[in-house]
Formats: C-alpha cells, sequence, structure tokens
C-alpha cells in the first residue's frame, strides 16, 4: 500500500497486514492522543479511545488536540482528527469515563490495551486484572517532562499494584511509578538527579496541583509505546515489568 510504502525495511509487508488488524484499546485520551496519532501512521488501523474528558486550554501544552478543540469530548476531537490522516481507519470514540459497569465490556474484543487512565480510584488497576485474565498486553505511558517511561504488564505477570505498599493509597499513583524507576538507576546504574529534584519541587508546591509534564515527553512516550505495539503484535521480544523502558535526551551527556 502507498500509504505505508516508507515503512519499508523497518516492517515487512507480512507485519504491516498483521498490525493493520491489531485491535488497539486506548483508555485515556490524555497523553493517548499522542500515541493514537503515531500507531495510525505507523499502521494501526483498528482504535478504540474511551475517556469521558473534554479539551482544557491546560491541555495544548503537550497533548493532540487545537485551540479549537476546547471544549469538545476528546474523543471525539481525536477520532476527528485521525479520520483526516487515514478515513478508511475503524476509529471507536466512546465519550465516557471508564468505570465498574462498563470496565468489562470495552476490554472485550481487543488485543492490546494502553492504560493513560487517571489514578483517581481503582479503575487503573482493575482494567489491568481485567486484561491479564483475557491474554491481553497492557502499556503504561508516563510524561516525566523531559523523558519518556514506558511499563508493560505482562498476561499472567506482575502488576503495578505491587509497588503499593500497605496502607497506601493508589491516588497519585504516578509518583510511585517515577520513584521505581528512579531507585533502580539510583542502585544499578547512575542516579536520575534531575528526576529527583522535580519530584522534590512537586512536593513542595503548597496547591495541589496535577504534575508538571511536558510535550517533549508526550512525543518520546507516543514513539515508544508505537515500537513495543509493533513488537507485541508482531510476536518480537518485550520487556515486562517490572523491568521498564526509559529515554531521555537529559542523560546523554557524551
Amino acid at each position: 500500500m502507498k500509504r505505508y510504502e516508507r515503512n519499508r525495511i523497518y516492517i515487512s509487508e507480512e507485519e504491516q497486514r498483521e498490525i493493520k488488524g491489531f485491535r488497539v484499546l486506548l483508555g485515556g485520551a490524555g497523553i493517548g492522543s499522542n500515541i493514537a496519532e503515531t500507531i495510525l501512521r505507523l499502521g494501526f488501523e483498528h482504535i478504540t479511545i474511551v475517556d469521558g474528558d473534554v479539551v482544557e486550554e491546560s491541555n495544548l501544552n503537550r497533548q493532540n488536540y487545537k485551540q479549537t478543540d476546547l471544549g469538545r469530548p476528546k474523543v471525539e476531537a481525536l477520532k476527528q482528527r485521525l479520520l483526516g490522516i487515514n478515513p478508511r481507519a475503524k476509529i471507536t470514540a466512546v465519550y465516557r469515563f471508564i468505570d465498574h459497569e462498563n470496565i468489562r465490556g470495552l476490554i472485550e474484543g481487543h488485543d492490546v490495551a494502553i492504560n493513560a487512565l487517571d489514578f483517581k480510584s481503582d479503575i487503573p488497576f482493575l482494567f489491568d486484572r481485567l486484561c491479564s485474565e483475557r491474554g491481553i498486553y497492557v502499556l503504561h505511558p508516563y510524561n516525566v517532562g523531559f523523558a519518556g517511561i514506558v511499563m508493560v504488564m505482562k498476561p499472567g505477570g506482575m502488576n503495578l499494584e505491587s509497588l503499593l505498599k500497605e496502607g497506601e493509597s493508589h491516588v497519585a499513583f504516578e509518583k510511585l511509578a517515577v520513584r521505581h524507576v528512579t531507585d533502580y538507576f539510583n542502585y544499578w546504574v547512575r542516579p536520575k538527579l534531575w528526576i529527583e529534584e522535580v519530584i522534590q519541587k512537586y512536593e513542595a508546591e503548597k496547591e495541589v496541583l496535577p504534575p508538571p509534564q511536558l510535550s517533549i515527553a508526550s512525543s518520546l512516550v507516543a514513539g515508544m509505546c508505537a515500537s513495543i505495539l509493533l513488537r507485541i503484535a508482531t510476536g518480537a521480544f518485550v520487556k515486562v515489568f517490572p523491568k521498564f523502558y526509559y529515554y531521555s535526551e537529559y542523560d546523554d551527556l557524551n
């Protein structure tokens, strides 16, 4: 197909056919909006997007929306954008938050999932457990400003809940996930002092605010997720949790 002819060498014709019909469930259309466009351009043409949020001005520094999208449901704005890139793609937009009543039905019929949900309840953990029961890999993307992190949950493998200590809340879990990464580098490689400084400044803020995020990491994570999805769809090796994928130009000191 002419649309994907520049994918040649990197992706074989057989692999291109495989990913075209691979059904991706995207839970959350925040950082998920960046991932959606990247995987669509790579050749994933069956994408379900679920989110009950609308586009706000504070999203425009890092998410894949325009000024004219303000106030629109994210899933509708994103679907329109994706179909503008590939009108033949099968894009399903579900304008609802995932909850205990609809989660099982939403997961059914998909081959892989991306968990970009806010950790405001137990839903992200339930999402992972139900996907695991159905043999579905789950990707967790994280925006750390100048760094992108992706954790992959393997069906039947360890899950993110293992990072919670007794009595700890799931609220603001993203910080624990980032701590998991920095602890690894502190012990095994080279400390990520700049991330430690960001966490300290965030914790010192007087108001309760969402974590700071940049467009840089949104783009990094989108590329990382696309590459990982390609590997899962074609049966290639992927690192799974408690291991993780991490990239930042901030660490390139050579």
